[in-house]
């Protein structure tokens, strides 16, 4: 069925539930593969209101919900080349039951994965329409790229440290909680600021930063951040916010003076020889970055930014990173009474027994993005998901199988 048959049965589809938007923020790229199929709205993501072919073309076309900025590739590309040794039969128990490869795609409805051992490909495979040119949703594996873009701030001079104040580079949060909040604070998710970032609840939090950048008004995000009350003294409590990473995006927004699209652009994306350029989602027409969400950009590339984050930020033989930030990124960091947490620097710590043992940590985003690291393996595992419902509807823990998947090719 064409869009234009969609778009004309709209009523009926929403007599279905099924509010398919019938046009986006951008004019589709005719050139993109998947350009002229018909989306959802950003509402019924986050409500997970999508029947799943329907959830597919929403998450592969998410430029054209929201105005959009591009992360521009340069025209030398980082080979990929394929390992000798492919990824073969892997299994494992959980729960007293056992699961493959094949089982895990299914029921965690992964519409791809790509695994890379030693930066050489070890298994790569697209499914539900999905190709190498397919871009997908980052959800809130970009947070740990916004902090990537933090840490380079840092080494540039351009952020005085993970001790600066937010508000030297937010001035709209002057007067408010984040007074007295350091970068770091922002970076562990432990300002001490209140937030409910229940997706499905429209009272939530996060609903309301949502609607803000659905409004596209100039400043409404930080205006919403600066009327949330203090829960807590800055750095004594973890409390997971989005709302922190747009906080977090425009503290390098006002450190480095230019978009963010630009800065990850310049100093990753273009030396680092990713493939394709990528989108990033904006809070106003020709506004700031989302800096919790609203990548778009290929599994190949994702997978390239693992690499480039595994190898501790190394461009042209010197890091751009400071020196052991991947480590300290990675986690776990303290709260300030020495309290441990499963959290790094807008990181994920490894949870199971051999995430631990092996250093993992992982970028994740709701509805199965991932981006898995394994320093002692030297694998990095990407995966696009297609889950019903933004949280709690991953039958497998993921990072069991990503566990398997790097001892597998030991």
């Amino acid at each position: 069925m064409s869009v234009h048959s969609l778009c004309t049965g709209r009523g009926l589809l929403l007599s279905l539930g099924i509010a398919l938007a019938c046009t986006g923020a951008r004019a589709a790229d005719t050139s993109y593969p998947h350009a002229g199929e018909a989306i959802g709205t950003v509402e019924q993501i986050y409500d997970g209101a999508l029947l799943p072919d329907d959830a597919v073309a929403t998450f592969r076309n998410i430029d054209r919900l929201f105005p959009t900025r591009t992360i521009r590739a340069g025209g030398t590309v980082r080979d990929l080349p394929r390992a000798e040794r492919q990824l073969g039969d892997v299994s494992f128990e959980l729960d007293g039951q056992t699961y493959d490869l094949f089982d895990v795609m299914a029921l965690d409805n992964f519409t791809a994965l790509l695994v890379l051992k030693d930066g050489k490909i070890a298994f790569e495979s697209y499914q539900r329409g999905n190709r190498q040119e397919t871009r997908w949703m980052s959800m809130s594996v970009a947070k740990s790229i916004t902090s990537t873009l933090a840490a380079i701030a840092i080494k540039e001079g351009l952020l005085a440290g993970l001790d600066a104040p937010v508000v030297d580079y937010v001035p709209a949060l002057k007067g408010s909680a984040y007074d007295g909040v350091s970068v770091r604070d922002v970076l562990m998710m432990s300002s001490g600021v209140r937030w409910n970032e229940t997706y499905t609840d429209p009272q939530s939090d996060r609903r309301a930063l949502l609607q803000a950048q659905i409004g596209q008004k100039p400043g409404s995000a930080m205006a919403l951040m600066a009327r949330l009350p203090r829960a807590a003294e800055p750095g004594t409590v973890n409390n997971y916010s989005t709302g922190e990473t747009q906080v977090l995006g425009e503290i390098v927004h006002g450190a480095v003076g230019r978009p963010l699209a630009d800065y990850l652009s310049e100093k990753i994306w273009i030396p680092y020889g990713m493939e394709a350029d990528a989108t990033w989602w904006l809070d106003s027409p020709d506004g700031v970055e989302i800096g919790g969400s609203g990548i778009s950009a290929t599994l190949r590339d994702y997978g390239r930014f693992g690499l480039f984050f595994l190898n501790e930020g190394v461009i042209d033989g010197a890091s751009i990173l400071p020196d052991g930030w991947t480590r300290e990124a990675a986690g776990p960091t303290r709260l300030k009474d020495g309290t441990a947490l499963d959290y790094g620097y807008m990181w994920w710590t490894g949870w199971t027994e051999p995430a631990i043992a092996d250093g993992a940590y992982a970028a994740i985003g709701i509805q199965g993005q991932n981006i898995y690291i394994n320093p002692a393996r030297k694998v990095v595992i990407v995966t696009f998901g297609a889950q019903p419902k933004p949280t709690g509807k991953e039958p497998i823990d993921p990072l069991v199988f990503f566990d398997a998947v790097a001892a597998a090719l030991d």
